[in-house]
């Protein structure tokens, strides 16, 4: 091809020769046209970029596009090739002859021109001729024009230096009248030249005329149609690529982007998993005729061998399969019947898939998935039940909810009849022993009301040997036990089919057995362990026509029985450790109501659901007809808040004794509890928090004598007052904070209640939960206390929780309603003394006076002596004002006081000291005595049965003689 573009290129010009010397050289040819085609035909790249932006793939060698394209290259090089091989062949036959017509018509023309047999016998032709000869050449497109003598020696030549010479070529046959036209091979190439004879006015030669073409000249014509030919050409494969990218692109959208190799895998895998699948897979077309149908779909609708292109109607399929495949409706997952096999049909229409009509429908053989999918959803099943149990079972710490949870878990998805039966212990939190499987109690029954043979839930059910509980307690197994269809129910003192029938009759119709007279006909019995112990049993029981169980019912009723006996084990030690702790409260907190008439109290207990808390309550008598009322909360639950709320109520009776006022109470209660969290953050083991103590309490003295109530309160909530006439408020109490706190002094309150008032004290518990806030509960509470004013406290306390408890107690709650009295004037009598020892004994006689008046005659001689040492002392210790007052309540009062702040203390006096026993008589005599302190000074103190006579009431001294003899300083 490169040979072929080097000859064209350089193939003579169709133009004439240019004058001078160097026409017989030659033009070379253009070589602007073929260039451009030759790069177009060897760089792929500009067919390429001429038929626009063509994927590299699609020109690819291994492509249908790109083999196609590379042949349509090929064949438009070859036609190239030719036209332009042709087309020199033809230039130069066409240039030649051409050539040979020029030169024989110059020659011939220049051989007849008039003047011309003149000018050769002129005596210098050369000088005629030579101008005449140029101006021919120039004009006839010849290359020379030459005139010879008959001898053929030139007279011109277009190069004036071959005049005079030898012509080269053949005159001969001019000399004898011939046209001579001759090719001669010359240095500057091939030349036709034409030899014509001169003739005279006579007919004879008188000379020669000759003239000549170069071939090459002619060859440019070829030259100027060469363009042509290659632009057709490269039109030829302009079009060829854009053909072949548009073929190209539609091939790969008809083939999604494969090749011939991915579209030859393809089928091979599209012609494997079609006959290799265990699907049977069928198209038909729109004239509902069979496209297709793979192997596996001739097996299962045993289709004959030539089944393609026959309808639908004429394959012998089922009525049913027919019908499906003939309609244009869709199938989703449908069985149908084909011969003793159940097919799973999906059919779909394949016009919005491969644009026509028709449907594809695929077939399952569902016959040996039926049973598989069968066990499958029984599997399914038993575990949504055991899920079902973890999270039904345990939901609370009761003992028979949780065993009421199994039995409900259980019916009706596993049994119809579920019964628990655990051992008495167990219910009531004690540890089980094993010779307590005996009897057992039945704690649940569900689903069995209507079967009157089994025992209701509280009764006691025994286990009698050779029974299948029997058989599960020995083994610690579950244990199955079923009873045909075909058998009735044992006849009478017969225990039925079983292992039992050679034990002879069953006197106990409650033993767990199946019964098939009342329709349980299945039974299995499983025990309850949990933690090595045996707890219990469960019964499971099916009935009518239902399944009997089978081995693997057993593994799951292990398994449900395994994880109620955790829950229920769970809530024995619950019930245990909070009975214990309950026992431990109640044990701490009083029993009753003590003796006493300043006022009349009832309280309420009631523990958490959770545990037990520090919730405590008091109600302490104190001398001079006084009440104190205490109600605590100790931080935190269990047995630990148990304690402290015990060591803190023995230190707030301690200390009540002392008749310290309500602020110092709870200080000295404050340092108490700073030294209990010491301890115990000093006791804490490494690694484990430090617990911290904290406790809440109201402390208030109520007096029978005035009606005034002082209290004290460390965080606790406020008292609630219930006046005589209905009303109720809280009372504006100053609050401290908590007890543990240390540093922050108390501070105190003090109230005025009339008779038949109502002193309510409570703790948080009651107003407080996790749905309403403490103003809430202060609310309701007033609101419940409303109309109570005719109600006596125990009544009270009762209306109070009806409306107040909370359905599930989070924290104790303790209630104190307290009723006020106020004692009778006549029963008080008050003195003032002058700081004069000789006005003792006139007191005294007044005080004799009214215990005559109140008929306590029998205890004036002790009286008058415990009076006449208090009193005395006062004078001569103590500062005024002086005061006497006897009190007639339960006990008989005489209180002395003085605004001194220096109290007497016993001191037993030796035989030979004058004093100093005086006190030590009071404390002999009295039944308790003390000292009080008040903000004005101080009150001693002595209390003493009125009815009994220290001296026994036959005393023949007089108090007067038997102080003398103690005391010398009496007057």
């Amino acid at each position: 091809m490169k040979a072929l573009f080097r000859r064209i290129r350089h193939a003579p010009h169709a133009s004439h020769a240019p004058h001078g010397p160097k026409a017989d050289e030659g033009e070379p040819g253009r070589t602007d046209g073929p260039e451009p085609r030759r790069q177009a035909a060897g760089d792929p790249g500009a067919g390429r970029r001429a038929s626009g932006s063509i994927p590299r793939a699609l020109l690819s060698p291994r492509s249908a596009a790109g083999q196609v394209f590379f042949l349509q290259v090929g064949i438009v090089v070859l036609l190239v090739v030719a036209a332009v091989t042709a087309l020199i062949l033809q230039a130069n036959r066409d240039s030649t002859r051409e050539a040979r017509r020029q030169s024989v018509t110059a020659a011939e023309a220049f051989a007849n021109a008039p003047g011309m047999e003149e000018a050769l016998k002129s005596p210098d032709p050369t000088a005629v001729l030579q101008p005449r000869a140029e101006e021919v050449r120039k004009r006839g497109g010849v290359d020379f024009v030459t005139v010879t003598d008959t001898r053929g020696i030139r007279y011109t030549n277009p190069i004036p230096e071959r005049i005079g010479k030898k012509f080269v070529g053949n005159i001969e046959p001019a000399l004898h009248g011939h046209v001579l036209v001759e090719t001669l091979d010359t240095p500057s190439g091939r030349v036709v030249q034409a030899v014509v004879p001169v003739t005279g006015s006579d007919g004879s030669v008188i000379g020669v005329v000759s003239s000549g073409l170069k071939v090459r000249s002619v060859a440019s014509m070829a030259a100027n149609q060469l363009p042509i030919i290659l632009g057709t050409g490269a039109v030829a494969l302009v079009v060829s690529t854009t053909g072949t990218a548009l073929v190209a692109r539609r091939l790969r959208r008809q083939t999604h982007g494969l090749g011939p190799v991915e579209m030859a895998r393809m089928y091979d895998h599209h012609d494997a998993v079609l006959h290799a699948v265990r699907e049977g897979v069928l198209i038909t077309g729109p004239d509902g005729r069979l496209v297709l149908a793979n192997d596996e779909a001739r097996r299962l609708l045993d289709l004959p061998a030539d089944v393609e292109g026959r309808p639908i109607g004429s394959l012998g399929l089922d009525e049913s399969v027919e019908r499906m495949l003939a309609s244009d409706e869709p199938v989703t997952d449908e069985v149908r019947p084909a011969g003793d096999r159940l097919l799973a049909v999906n059919k779909r229409i394949t016009a919005p898939y491969s644009g026509q009509p028709g449907s594809v429908a695929t077939l399952r053989d569902t016959t040996e998935l039926a049973a598989v999918s069968g066990r499958a959803e029984v599997a399914r099943a038993r575990l949504t039940l055991l899920y079902d149990a973890g999270v039904r079972i345990g939901t609370t710490l009761d003992v028979t909810r949780t065993a009421e949870e199994l039995a409900e878990v259980a019916v009706p998805r596993f049994a119809d009849v579920a019964a628990v039966d655990l051992l008495e212990a167990v219910q009531k939190g004690q540890e089980p022993t094993v010779e307590a499987w005996g009897r057992m109690r039945r704690t649940a029954l569900c689903g069995g009301a209507e079967t009157p043979a089994l025992p209701p839930a509280g009764k006691l059910v025994t286990v009698a040997p050779g029974t299948a509980a029997d058989r599960a307690l020995e083994s610690g197994r579950a244990v199955a036990e079923t009873v045909p269809h075909d058998v009735a129910g044992p006849p009478p003192g017969d225990p039925g089919p079983g292992p039992d029938r050679d034990r002879g009759p069953d006197p106990d119709p409650d033993q767990v057995r199946a019964l098939p007279e009342h329709g349980l006909r299945s039974l299995v019995t499983v025990p309850l362990r949990a933690r090595g112990a045996t707890l219990g049993m469960v019964h499971f029981w099916r009935t009518g026509d239902a399944p009997a169980f089978e081995e693997d019912d057993l593994s799951l009723a292990e398994e449900l029985a395994a994880r109620a006996a955790v829950a229920v084990d769970n809530a024995r030690r619950f019930t245990r450790e909070h009975a214990m702790a309950v026992t431990l409260q109640r044990s701490l907190l009083p029993r009753g109501v003590p003796e006493q008439n300043a006022l009349e109290a009832a309280w309420r207990y009631l523990p958490a659901e959770a545990g037990v808390g520090g919730d405590w309550f008091d109600v302490i008598p104190l001398p001079g007809s006084r009440v104190a009322l205490v109600v605590g909360d100790v931080v935190g639950h269990g047995l630990h808040a148990a304690a402290t709320m015990g060591r803190l109520r023995t230190a707030v009776h301690n200390l009540s004794a002392l008749d310290l006022p309500p602020d110092e109470l709870l200080a000295y209660l404050d340092d108490l509890v700073i030294r209990i969290d010491a301890d115990e953050r000093t006791d804490d083991e490494p690694g484990e928090g430090a617990g911290v103590t904290g406790a809440t309490c109201l402390y208030a003295v109520y007096d029978a004598v005035t009606g005034a109530c002082t209290m004290a309160r460390a965080g606790h909530p406020a008292p609630v007052v219930v006046r005589p006439d209905g009303t109720v408020d809280s009372p504006r109490v100053p609050v401290s904070p908590p007890l543990g706190l240390n540093g922050v002094p108390f501070e105190t309150a003090e109230l005025r209640l009339a008779e038949g008032s109502k002193l309510v004290l409570y703790t948080d518990g009651l107003i407080e939960d996790r749905n309403r806030d403490i103003d809430t509960g202060l609310a309701l509470l007033h609101g419940a206390l409303r109309g109570v004013a005719d109600r006596t406290p125990e009544e009270t306390c009762q209306r109070v929780l009806d409306t107040m408890l909370p359905e599930h107690p989070l924290d104790d709650i303790a209630l104190l309603v307290a009723g006020t009295r106020l004692l009778d004037p006549s029963q008080v009598a008050r003195w003032d003394v002058p700081s004069d020892p000789r006005a003792v004994a006139g007191v005294r006689r007044e005080c004799a006076r009214r215990l005559r008046e109140w008929g306590l005659e029998e205890a004036a001689f002790t009286l008058e002596l415990i009076l006449s040492e208090l009193l005395t002392n006062a004078i001569r210790y103590g500062t005024e004002p002086i005061g006497v007052r006897l009190l007639h309540d339960t006990t008989l009062t005489c209180e002395v006081s003085d605004a001194g702040s220096t109290s007497p203390r016993v001191r037993r006096a030796a035989s030979t000291d004058e004093g100093g026993r005086g006190l030590f008589l009071v404390a002999h005599y009295a039944q308790r005595w003390g000292t009080r302190y008040t903000p004005d000074g101080k009150v001693i103190w002595a209390e003493l049965t009125p009815y009994a006579d220290a001296a026994g009431g036959t005393a023949d001294v007089t108090a007067d003689d038997l102080l003398a003899q103690f005391d010398d300083d009496a007057p």
